[in-house]
């Protein structure tokens, strides 16, 4: 039997934001904007389709990036951007609830 997160709670929202890279955490730059995060910035979701000067961001549901550093533990984890479009475990940033770490590729699967 195998796992799945994928699609559960998902809830997306539309910005303007130009210039940036589908998977990456982004963070809200101003009215309806959002942009890339630079190392430590805490971030509202990730940009699952970017086209023009849009971008569609997952704000809530599980979703599955990259992480640096220090693999995240399981559970509720405080995690803020790595400044290259993933994500690291930090002492500020957003709590999320962390449930798979695949450290062969480096990515963390969480609820946003």
């Amino acid at each position: 039997m195998s796992v799945s997160f994928e699609g559960v709670g998902q809830v997306c929202a539309t910005f303007l934001g130009g210039k940036l890279t589908e998977g990456e955490v982004v963070k809200v730059t101003e009215n309806g904007t959002v942009g890339a995060c630079a190392a430590d910035d805490g971030f509202c979701g990730v940009a699952i389709c970017c086209k023009d000067d849009a971008c569609t961001v997952q704000v809530r549901g599980f979703v599955t990036v990259g992480y640096s550093g220090t693999a995240p533990g399981m559970g509720w984890r405080t995690l803020a951007a790595d400044g290259k479009g993933g994500v690291k475990a930090a002492e500020g940033g957003v709590n999320c609830l962390v449930a798979d770490v695949d450290a062969a590729v480096k990515t963390v699967t969480m609820m946003l």
